[in-house]
């Protein structure tokens, strides 16, 4: 595998591990995560991606969602990447805010400038970092789930409607379901992909749930107290799109749960069985 090694902690049997490539996709070098349970020694495991949230790095995960336990238990490797391109010469939000640009790379690849030299995260996580990692002996990239949080969640539903037979499964934590119709959404499609809303449709969940040729059990989780349940995430327009397209989605709304990684760590055992089921079944 072409990337350095820069951490290496023991932890529940396995291997907590972080790397930092140079990245020919998002011109820039990259720092991932990797979670390699027990089993690995022995064999290669499937492979969950993690796709975090705004403002987040590859460690919120890794360090606030307990998911190693459950990762050793279940012999799956945890794969987390960064939000977003970083480094010298990396545009952000010119108005200094968190919900656009650095950390924020929503999973697009970018058509306008000046985002479009590096901001061009669905092909990172799509192919660069996959066809990366599937050098490590210990990963069998043949068995592969996605996950994700909050922007993060929006990532996962959309990577894995639009690569049909890459993934056994998807899940979500309190996904951005309609990014085309959010603030969130609106700040970043607009300015990652310009004003036509048709360029949009690529990636909105909702849009896509009723032109996917392939059925993936979905799992989603939100909690019912998120303060950005309303306006930011949208989860009902998820539901209905599932509900006219027969589309196999588990939508759990959590009481009294909120928007962050104690939710997470709440229900994250419960995502990892549930992609266990598949990964391995």
């Amino acid at each position: 595998m072409d990337a350095t090694e820069i951490g290496s902690v023991r932890c529940f049997g396995g291997w907590q591990k972080r790397y930092r490539h140079s990245s020919a996709v998002l011109g820039c070098d990259m720092v991932f995560s990797l979670y390699l349970p027990p089993q690995a020694e022995e064999r290669a495991v499937p492979v969950l991606c993690w796709l975090s949230g705004l403002s987040c790095t590859d460690e919120n995960f890794v360090v606030k969602a307990g998911a190693q336990r459950y990762a050793a238990e279940q012999g799956i490797a945890l794969l987390a990447p960064d939000t977003s391109p970083r480094g010298e010469g990396i545009p952000g939000d010119p108005e200094g805010s968190w919900d656009f640009g650095l950390g924020a790379g929503f999973y697009v690849n970018a058509t306008q400038t000046p985002w479009s030299s590096h901001y061009r995260m669905y092909d990172y996580v799509c192919t660069e970092l996959p066809a990366l990692v599937a050098a490590h002996p210990a990963l069998d990239m043949q068995r592969q789930s996605i996950s994700g949080h909050s922007m993060g969640g929006h990532g996962a539903l959309t990577v894995a409607l639009r690569n049909p037979g890459r993934f056994r499964s998807v899940s979500a934590f309190s996904p951005i379901s309609a990014p085309s119709d959010c603030p969130w959404g609106e700040k970043a499609f607009g300015n990652y992909l310009g004003p036509d809303r048709s360029a949009w449709a690529a990636y909105d969940a909702s849009l896509l749930l009723g032109q996917a040729s392939e059925r993936i059990p979905v799992l989603v989780d939100q909690g019912d107290a998120d303060p950005f349940l309303a306006v930011q995430l949208r989860p009902e327009r998820l539901q209905r799109a599932a509900e006219r397209a027969n589309y196999p989605l588990q939508l759990r709304l959590q009481q009294g749960y909120d928007h962050g990684y104690l939710f997470v760590g709440t229900f994250i055992g419960e995502h990892i069985a549930f992609h266990a089921k598949h990964l391995y079944g």
